[in-house]
């Protein structure tokens, strides 16, 4: 469980960094995603998930 916090923490620092040094970059891929099909999307989300995941089990496993 722990390491569950400990994940959710680097992904907010990430996250974080984006918007604190670069904004204007942050918003033009929040635009770019936004005129992206809803399938390009999904499946986008679903390889990152699934990468994601393998990366886990690797390190991990």
């Amino acid at each position: 469980m722990s390491d569950l916090v400990v994940g959710l923490g680097l992904v907010l620092v990430i996250e974080g960094l984006l918007w604190a040094l670069v904004p204007d970059l942050a918003n033009r891929m929040l635009e770019a995603v936004a005129s992206l099909p809803q399938a390009t999307v999904k499946t986008a989300g679903w390889c990152s998930v699934l990468g994601g995941l393998a990366l886990v089990w690797l390190i991990r496993g």
